[in-house]
Parts: structure tokens; C-alpha cells; sequence
């Protein structure tokens, strides 16, 4: 056994965005001294964040946004000193098909589409469902008693189906590729049940509530997403960079148990997989290899995970011949069970007009570059169409542009990505699954979880949360020597 007289060793097992925030997080408190081990299973790092070469430049076939209201990453661009990088949407607005039309997504007046007024919903829902939405303060005061409910069940009872089908349903489908009717209310809007806990019971009036105020005359509302120029991938290579630490790809860890002192990993080939003794582990894996690394040491955590569904997608990466007439939109959602003039139902759940969305992937390149378009496929549960070829969904996904937009020319370049159980689904009781894995992690020293089935899906929640829990997993370290052993085959 080799010892050393350097600081902790710490590994983390996950190289996406959450992982590499964490081992980041771990150096800057940890110091130079500290060891740590990145371990990937994959052969890249970045995990749902990919940039592709892709007509004529780095395209983000993964994410490709994230929130510059919350402060985390924006924050992190900061300290990484990659700012330079950061660019807004142009003013171009997403617009959502629904009832056989296409329309403007409301600018404002809504939480992710729950009215705070009838105003904000006029020109998305029919005559009856705005009545609907006039009457719902009427309605017998709704009471959580510190529960949870299924929030598309509760709009339903609230304000009818129509608004859940046409506006809430497609916009947390493009977030979370789930259904409104599967997802927990606490979980994915938090800050609107403490608002109808705290208010009269009406969910219109608690969403009225949380509206920012209106723009005085000549006052520009402030952006709500961010990108980097040259694709979020950017942030992943600072990150490595800083974070300063060993990485191994492809490399799944296949057991995770209590060492002698501290934890013992073992990952690689089956057969004969290394093992690493280290001081500290934080986990930023999907919840199926949570469940599975944390079944002997963290039993009732692993039973946790279990709860935790995932969905998987599809993103379809078009590039179209200069001059096609893309709307002037930043794109458009899809509510499930829109059909084409034809009676066919669309494949897509979303598309994103990503030249008329972001300047440098429109206006600001050169006027012979393509045009640049991602078609998003995939619900929870939509298996047979996760299934087919990219034969079959590239030509899926051109056939329901065309339907949106006439554009039929064929594409100069096209590419499918596929994201195997990408997104973890914030179901009813997702808190409280959340809780009960911090619950038992917290009882082991040494050992902390992150990642996208906590605090939120998006880039600014998994900074957010890695931040934390590296945090929290370096002051349980000291700077004494480590006893842990090296790496061994």
C-alpha cells in the first residue's frame, strides 16, 4: 500500500455539469493539496452538455440555455473569468401550437403558463376556458394542508383541461419531457404552493402574486436566458480546467462500499476492475446508477432513488439552406395531441429556431451560412417513438416543420442526439423522496450527493447544488494526511 502526505482524496463519480462544478467547488476549498479523482463512465465529459460541429460552427445538440435571473452560473462564469462568452436571446419570442393554431407564448402575466389574470391568456384559450379562469377565485379556497398534489390534476380541477393541455402541459414537456398530470406541484413550482398556502386559496390570485412588476415606460425586462458563444461545452472545459483534477473516462464504477478508512470504489472491466480508496465520494449520477452504487451502503437512500422515473429524448439538429423563411420566433412548443391539417400527429414536442433565437447563430454569421433548427422528441413513456431510426426521426421531425413553417427544402446537414434516460421526473412526493436521500447520505461521513433529481433540472439548480454539497463533503475533510490508499489494479 503506497501512502502519501498529500490532503484528502476525493472522488467523484459523474463527470457532467453537477461533477465538475463539484470537483471545482472541492479545489477552490480544499486547496492545491487535496486530491481529486473524476470518474466518467462515458468517453467525453459534459454529460447533457454537448457541442457538436454542426453547419458551420459549434452547435449544442444537449442543453443550450440556462437561467441568467438565478445568479449560480452566471456566477461561476464570473469567478472562471468566461463572461466574454455569455450572450442573451435576441428579442424574437417562442410561440406554442395548440387548438389546431399557432400563437405567441404569453410574454408575461403567467407562472410557466398558470394565468395570474385572464388578460395574460386571452389569445391561447377559447371563450369557455377564460371563463373558467375569471370563475376560479370563486371556487371553494383550494387547501394543501402541507401536502403535495399532481399540478396538472389541480389546474385541471382549478381552471379546466384547456389550460393545462395548451399552455402548462407543453411548457414543463420541453423542461422536465414530462406530463403536467405526473408531476408534483411542491417539486416543480414550490414558489406557487407556499403562495397558495399563504394566500386565499385561489391559485390565480397566488400566481398574480408572484408576477414580477410591470416594466415602467421605456424599461426593458431583463433577459431570462443566457448561452455561451461556442456552446456551453465552454463551461465544461473552464471547469475541467480549474477543477484541476484527475479525470477517467470511460470508466463505470460498478460498486461503491465503506474502505478501511473512508470509501472504496471499484470501476473499469468487470473482471478485473481497480478499485481507489479515497477519503470523501460525491455522487452526481442519474438515479438509476445512484440507486444501484448506493444499494449496500446507503440502502434506504438507493430505495429512494428507485422512486425517481427518468425520461429519455431526442434532440434533431437541422441545417437548412440559406434564405429559407424561418418565423420570426425563437421557436415553438407542441401540445401533445396536436395533428398536421392532414390528421398526422406530431413527433415533436418543441422546436428551436436557434438562428432567430440567438444572434451569433443567425444575424451575426456570415448571410451564405444555414440556418439552424433543433426539433425536440420525447415524453416520459413514449417508448415506441424513442425506438425508431434517425432515418425515421429526421424525417418526422422536417415533415412537422413544414407542417409550422412550409419549409420543405432539404436540409444541407442534419444530425440526431440521442439522451437515454436524460431527465429525472419530479413526480408527486418528489420532496419528499428528496428528503429522505439527504436524510441517510447525511448519516454517512464522507459521502454527498448532487446532481438534477434535487433542487431543479436546469444548469443554474445542478450548479447551485453541487456547490452545496461539495461544500458540505469538504468540511467534514481536514488538511491532515490522508490515509487513504492509491490508486491499485
Amino acid at each position: 500500500m503506497t501512502r502519501t502526505t498529500l490532503g484528502p482524496h476525493v472522488a467523484v463519480v459523474g463527470g457532467g455539469v453537477s461533477g465538475l462544478t463539484a470537483a471545482y467547488e472541492l479545489r477552490r476549498l480544499l486547496g492545491r493539496s487535496a486530491r481529486i479523482t473524476v470518474l466518467e463512465q462515458s468517453r467525453r465529459l459534459g454529460g447533457k452538455l454537448a457541442t457538436a460541429q454542426f453547419g458551420g460552427g459549434a452547435f449544442d445538440v444537449g442543453a443550450e440555455a440556462f437561467l441568467v435571473r438565478r445568479p449560480e452560473v452566471v456566477q461561476l462564469l464570473t469567478e472562471l473569468g468566461a463572461t466574454d462568452d455569455l450572450v442573451n436571446p435576441t428579442s424574437a419570442g417562442p410561440t406554442v401550437r395548440a387548438g389546431g393554431r399557432t400563437v405567441a407564448l404569453p410574454a408575461a402575466g403567467t407562472v410557466q403558463g398558470v394565468p395570474g389574470s385572464v388578460e395574460s391568456v386571452r389569445h391561447v384559450l377559447s371563450p369557455q376556458a377564460l371563463a373558467r379562469v375569471a370563475g376560479e377565485p370563486d371556487a371553494p379556497p383550494l387547501r394543501l394542508d402541507g401536502g403535495d398534489v399532481s399540478l396538472g390534476e389541480m389546474l385541471r380541477a382549478r381552471f379546466g383541461s384547456e389550460l393545462t393541455d395548451r399552455l402548462v402541459d407543453p411548457m414543463l414537456g420541453g423542461v422536465y419531457a414530462g406530463s403536467a398530470d405526473r408531476l408534483g406541484l411542491r417539486a416543480t413550482m414550490p414558489a406557487l404552493a407556499k403562495a397558495i398556502e399563504d394566500g386565499d386559496g385561489s391559485v390565480l390570485h397566488a400566481a398574480a402574486g408572484l408576477l414580477p412588476p410591470a416594466p415602467q415606460p421605456g424599461q426593458v425586462r431583463p433577459p431570462v436566458f443566457g448561452t455561451l458563444r461556442g456552446g456551453l461545452i465552454r463551461l465544461i472545459d473552464r471547469l475541467a480546467e480549474a477543477a484541476g483534477a484527475t479525470v477517467r473516462l470511460g470508466l463505470p464504477v460498478h460498486a461503491l462500499t465503506r474502505g478501511d478508512v473512508g470509501w472504496r470504489l471499484a470501476f473499469g472491466a468487470v473482471p478485473s476492475p481497480e478499485l481507489l480508496e479515497v477519503d470523501a465520494v460525491l455522487l452526481a449520477v442519474p438515479p438509476p446508477a445512484a440507486r444501484r452504487l448506493l444499494s449496500v451502503a446507503a440502502p434506504a437512500a438507493s430505495a429512494a432513488y428507485g422512486a425517481i422515473d427518468v425520461a429519455s429524448t431526442v434532440v434533431v439538429s437541422l441545417a437548412l439552406p440559406p434564405g429559407s423563411s424561418l418565423p420570426d420566433a425563437s421557436g415553438v412548443l407542441i401540445a401533445k395531441g396536436e395533428r398536421h391539417d392532414d390528421g398526422t400527429p406530431f413527433t415533436a414536442k418543441a422546436f428551436t429556431f436557434s438562428s432567430r433565437k440567438w444572434e451569433h447563430l443567425g444575424a451575426g454569421r456570415e448571410s451564405s451560412a444555414p440556418l439552424l433548427v433543433r426539433g425536440s422528441i420525447g415524453r416520459f413513456g413514449e417508448i415506441e417513438t424513442m425506438q425508431r431510426d434517425d432515418e425515421e426521426l429526421i424525417a418526422s421531425v422536417r415533415a412537422d416543420l413544414a407542417e409550422l413553417t412550409g419549409i420543405r427544402a432539404d436540409p444541407v446537414e442534419s444530425l440526431v442526439t440521442r439522451w437515454g434516460g436524460a431527465l429525472p421526473q419530479y413526480g408527486v412526493g418528489h420532496v419528499e423522496v428528496v428528503r429522505r436521500i439527504r436524510a441517510e447520505v447525511a448519516c454517512l461521513a464522507g459521502l454527498e450527493v448532487a446532481g438534477a433529481s434535487f433542487d431543479g433540472i436546469g444548469l443554474a439548480a445542478c450548479v447551485g447544488g453541487a456547490r452545496s454539497a461539495a461544500a458540505a463533503l469538504a468540511s467534514g475533510l481536514t488538511s491532515a494526511p490522508s490515509p487513504a490508499e492509491a490508486v491499485r489494479g
